[in-house]
This record gives C-alpha cells, structure tokens and sequence, in this order.
C-alpha cells in the first residue's frame, strides 16, 4: 500500500487530510506534537477505512523529532510515498507587541518543519513508485498579508517560495506543491466574534466559511496530478477576487 505522512494529523485540516488519504486507499502516518488522545482517534478511523496506521508524537520544529517521524512511518509501512507539511501555529498580536521569540517559534513551526520534514523523506520519497510528492500548506494570507499576524503571514510567503524552490530542486523525480486555503473553520478560528466572522463571510463569495473537507481535497487533487508542480492552489471560496 502506498504510504503518506501528515504532520499535525491530529485534528483541523491535518486530520481532514488523513482521512481523505485513507479513503483513496493511503496508509498514514498521524502525527501529534500535544494531543495524543486525538491523533489515536484519527488513527482509528483510518483503520476503519482499511488503511494502517502508525502515531507518533514529534514536535516536527525540531530536526531530530521531524527525521525520527520520518523513520518511524518509512519502518511502520516499508517507505514514504507523500508527505503533507501540514503543522501550523498561529497568534495575533501587533508588531510592536510581538516578543522575537514567538516570531521564530512560528518560522520554526511552519516554516523550518517543512523542511526537515521534506529533506529527512527525500530518500524514501525517491524510492518510491507512486509518483511521490510533497504538499504544504500556505495561506491565502501569504498572499495578502495580515496586521497583527505578521510572523504566520510571512511564514506562509515563506512556504510558497519553498514549494517552487523544492519543485525545481526535486523534479522530475518528485513534485511538489501547496494549497492555500483562505477562512477554514477549525479549532484556531473558534475564538472569532460574531463580528469578525460577519465581516470575513461578507468577503467570501460562496457565502460560506471552508471546511477542513474542502482543504483535503484539494491536497488529494495535487497528490494526484501528474502534471502540476511548484504550484500554489488558492481554495478559499473567491475571497482573493476582492
């Protein structure tokens, strides 16, 4: 069975993803940095999809834990066929108020665990016969920026240059691409207020927030087309029409 890795699986987008993947017939790797309780459940109903899988806990900012993730689902299903660099954190906060620390905490996770995630796969990815591929996830905010939100702003710029740089770097054997999703609902959009989510549905033109399901598909799409690489796919409902 081809195989596939999602870091930050256990709940949002991350699980929506490893469960479209299973249900195309991928064995999964779920990984989880905190909620371990989560990521068995996502486990589970993989199985249930008739797919293996395997957990592991890896905090994928650090190289050691990104390159033991790696290893541990290469050893659970005998290689790596795709990885989806799905591990985010966000946080608002203005600029002047923003501590330097929490601004490389956020690169680090969104940005540097992409890449030592994609580097520590490459020699499996290379192996393998499914025609493998690396998906990342961006934002539509990469694209338009944010204002108190500027560290998860230019880590999503940043994810957008990696994909075309890494899809130059690993063609033919290896394509890569990205999705950006515009307004999701997820766990880190639940604290919206009433007026904040008026506001962002009116800049929607299908009237309606994402779904972690949406996301998934489209991931599903780019795993899938042969043909597409160092392309960003914007899925965000026409919000970047306006």
């Amino acid at each position: 069975m081809p195989a596939a890795i999602v870091t930050g699986s256990s709940r949002g987008l991350g699980r929506a993803t490893a469960l479209q993947f299973a249900a195309d017939g991928y064995d999964i790797a779920v990984n989880y940095h905190t909620s371990e309780g989560q990521a068995e459940d996502v486990a589970d109903a993989v199985r249930d999809r008739g797919q293996d899988a395997v957990v592991v806990g890896a905090d994928v900012a650090d190289p050691d834990a990104a390159a033991r993730l790696v290893a541990e689902a290469a050893d659970a299903f005998g290689g790596v066929d795709h990885v989806v660099n799905n591990a985010g954190i966000d946080q608002h906060v203005y600029t002047e108020h923003l501590d330097p620390d929490d601004f490389d905490r956020v690169m680090d996770v969104n940005v540097n665990s992409a890449f030592t995630v994609t580097k520590a796969a490459l020699p499996h990815l290379r192996g393998s016969g499914d025609d493998p591929s690396v998906m990342n996830v961006s934002s539509i905010l990469a694209h338009t920026g944010a204002p108190i939100e500027c560290h998860y702003a230019a880590s999503k710029g940043a994810l957008v240059s990696l994909t075309r740089s890494h899809a130059r770097d690993f063609a033919p054997e290896i394509r890569v691409n990205a999705v950006a999703p515009g307004h999701v609902e997820t766990d880190m959009t639940a604290d919206r207020t009433p007026e904040e989510k008026a506001e962002e549905l009116e800049a929607i033109p299908v009237d309606r927030y994402g779904q972690p399901e949406d996301i998934a598909q489209a991931i599903a799409y780019l795993r899938d087309a042969t043909f597409v690489t160092g392309e960003t796919l914007n899925v965000n409902g026409g919000e970047d029409m306006r």
